[in-house]
């Protein structure tokens, strides 16, 4: 068995700031049942097309709860699954990752951006009695269509098992552990078809692993607590393993353990695991599946292939999905505004851009994938520039984005009638628009055709900041005195409104 190159920690490691996030999906769910952000669907539902249908009606409405259900035709008594765990919710967020209800989304973005800085090594821990390793299937007994997988949409290829998911690959050169989201379509008992896009790290492993007539080892965890789920769907340098991350996200290590026919390793408390291997030039028509930008992604092709060897589940298992839609129904969106904003924020951090007040990545940009505001207080000459340029192409904000907008200080990013202001008052389109040719994009942009073009895309650098050469001489803009606000904001039941008052980012000092 090859060594695994995991840095493993202690349960003594370094934790981090602010309260732990919940232990598992289960532990998840109780918490957002409390704080009523949860609703059982009791009767029997379809799992062609009616959990899906169910979901996107329900979360038309921005904060609708996530949805558990029961008793699914297809599958065993107790096997239950659950719908966009996160969906528009930014408590359900808060909530997966240790913090309060109650916060602002920029709020939680900086608390987010704080976590994301953090590394916990995951630990193992000794798999007998380990809720993941209730149940085991082997061999001829492995039979994955038991679990509700779903066909989310009419034109859907198949029926979807992985969509809000954890994929375990191992990089064959470095050693270190990717843990990746990516979809998987059942294709037979005990296989799977795995889709991903050019550039995605386990894609990178698998080619490596043929490239020397090597199988590659994966392992698939299907029911996965959110806390895994927001970590897994954002891009990391290449060089470090997303479990650390999810580790300083969690305020405590990720418990793993060992695989029994991989030399791979698992959560501990994952409701569903599957390890397969990936042979060369394994491959099978897979798709097309509805995505994230609202539309079915590429046409039907080839996908590789995963022929499960081993699975493992908790009793009365939750399968995890994550519907694909338009706003507000897209699992990703409320997500990818918080944990993708949180994670460019980290990068130009780390790039030493100073001044930046905040970032947000709009969730009705296809899920939060194709805008990127930054705000920030202009320093220099070629700031705001510098800030475009590089939000667009660090490693957290480079894959899709098409938007990249700079604003001032004084504007709230995550604000978009305030963006939408500054675009129109203090951008000059003619001298503030730039473009970026050939980025890293997918197969799932439905605006690059023919599909062969689409793993190049293009960037829009939008500078709506007041011109920097002339910022001292640049119109006032009118802003409630600071002394009057707090006045005002102190009062605020008292003058007959219900509810806090309103939190500006631009105040007269």
């Amino acid at each position: 068995m090859e060594e695994m190159s995991l840095h493993v920690g202690s349960l003594s490691a370094t934790t981090a700031s602010g309260g732990q996030a919940p232990r598992d999906l289960r532990a998840w769910i109780d918490a957002v049942e409390r704080i009523g952000q949860l609703t059982r669907i009791r009767e029997e539902v379809s799992r062609n097309e009616e959990m899906g249908a169910i979901t996107y009606m329900a979360h038309q409405e921005i904060n609708a709860p996530t949805l558990l259900f029961e008793k699914i035709k297809e599958s065993p008594p107790g096997y239950r699954a659950l719908w966009n765990p996160i969906g528009s919710s930014v408590d359900r967020f808060a909530v997966a990752i240790g913090e309060p209800p109650g916060l602002g989304v920029m709020e939680l973005a900086r608390r987010c951006k704080s976590k994301f800085s953090l590394s916990i090594p995951p630990v193992i821990v000794d798999g007998l009695g380990q809720p993941a390793n209730e149940n085991h299937l082997r061999d001829d007994k492995v039979d994955i269509r038991d679990f509700p997988a779903a066909r989310h949409w009419a034109r859907d290829g198949g029926e979807y098992i992985g969509t809000c998911d954890a994929i375990i690959t191992r990089d064959p050169d470095g050693g270190w552990l990717n843990v990746g989201t990516y979809r998987q379509m059942v294709q037979a008992k005990d296989q799977v078809g795995l889709y991903l896009s050019p550039g995605k790290d386990a894609r990178l492993h698998i080619e490596r692993c043929w490239s020397r007539g090597e199988a590659c080892e994966v392992v698939m965890c299907w029911g996965i607590d959110p806390a895994l789920f927001i970590v897994a769907c954002q891009t990391f340098p290449k060089t470090v393993s997303e479990l650390d991350f999810a580790g300083g996200l969690m305020g405590r290590p990720v418990e793993l353990v060992k695989g029994e026919v991989t030399s791979l390793v698992y959560p501990a408390r994952a409701e569903i695991v599957a390890e397969g291997i990936i042979p060369p030039d394994s491959q099978k028509l897979e798709g097309p599946f509805g995505e994230f930008t609202g539309y079915y992604g590429r046409p039907e092709d080839l996908a590789f292939l995963v022929h499960v060897k081993a699975v493992h589940h908790r009793d009365n298992p939750i399968l995890t999905h994550a519907l694909m839609a338009d706003y507000p129904a897209n699992e990703n969106s409320t997500l990818f505004s918080v944990a993708r904003s949180a994670r460019i924020w980290n990068d130009l951090d780390r790039l030493g851009v100073p001044g930046i007040r905040g970032v947000y990545s709009h969730p009705a940009a296809a899920g939060g994938w194709g805008m990127t505001v930054v705000s920030l207080e202009q320093r220099y000459a070629g700031h705001a520039a510098q800030a475009l340029a590089l939000a667009a192409q660090c490693p957290g904000g480079a894959y899709y984005a098409k938007w990249i907008i700079a604003v001032d200080e004084d504007v709230d990013p995550s604000n978009m009638n305030q963006v939408i202001w500054a675009m129109s008052t203090r951008c000059n389109p003619v001298e503030d628009i730039d473009i970026l040719r050939n980025t890293w994009s997918t197969w799932l942009d439905p605006t690059q055709n023919p599909p062969d073009e689409r793993p190049y895309g293009s960037k829009a650098l939008i500078n709506a900041c007041m011109e920097h050469r002339y910022i001292k001489q640049f119109s006032k803009r009118t802003k409630i005195r600071r002394s009057v606000y707090e006045n005002v904001a102190a009062r605020w039941a008292q003058l007959g409104f219900t509810g806090q008052p309103p939190q500006l980012w631009a105040l007269e000092d």
